[in-house]
């Protein structure tokens, strides 16, 4: 049986999202299993990949052998106009074949955002990053409320998956937010390992 690892899937523009991706890659490593972080390539206005083939830095490209053969997955965007960034769209429009053959069905999936605005629509970008995990078949995870950091944040957070407050476009992120971040890794570890067995 292969050994199970925990896919950190997102698309970051200014880098909150990346360092995000990293925090929650220490919080599933932490659990004892393995994060294997991968990025999407940006689109054009044609929905063709406009980066070049491989990544100048940063994480690998995600290939759909990345996802198919995860164990659990964390998925995070930065929120544009209410939802998830095109380039992660255009990926995950690709994964039919995943969907066809159910090799997503019972895996644990949570997802998180960042935005340059309070309000700017993190957690409307947050559930409509769940549907097509849901469509899948993906066990979705939130973040909990005995989180302490989820009740006294002033900057990220939310019951539906980690969100950072980018404010002025800053990828700097607040200690709630790495304690949240890192707290979301775990629980999809922990998760991962349950539904493993």
């Amino acid at each position: 049986m292969p050994t199970p690892y925990v896919l950190v899937l997102y698309y970051s523009r200014h880098g909150a999202i990346a360092n995000m991706a990293e925090q929650m890659a220490a919080g599933v490593e932490s659990a004892g299993i393995e994060a294997r972080l991968r990025c999407v390539p940006d689109v054009s206005a044609t929905c063709e990949a406009s980066s070049p083939r491989v990544p100048i830095s940063g994480a690998p490209y995600c290939t759909e052998e990345d996802l198919r053969h995860c164990s659990g997955l964390l998925l995070g965007s930065p929120a544009y106009f209410g939802n998830m960034a095109s380039p992660l769209k255009h990926f995950l429009e690709s994964t039919s074949n995943l969907w066809l053959t159910g090799a997503l069905v019972n895996k644990p999936a949570a997802v998180f955002t960042s935005g340059s605005s309070m309000h700017g629509g993190q957690e409307s970008c947050l559930l409509t990053m769940m549907l097509p995990l849901i469509h899948h078949g993906m066990v979705i995870a939130g973040t909990p409320y005995t989180e302490a950091s989820l009740m006294h944040t002033r900057t990220g957070g939310t019951p539906y998956g980690v969100s950072h407050f980018a404010e002025h476009n800053s990828p700097e992120l607040s200690q709630d937010e790495i304690n949240l971040c890192r707290a979301q890794g775990k629980r999809i570890a922990f998760l991962t390992k349950k539904l493993h067995e």
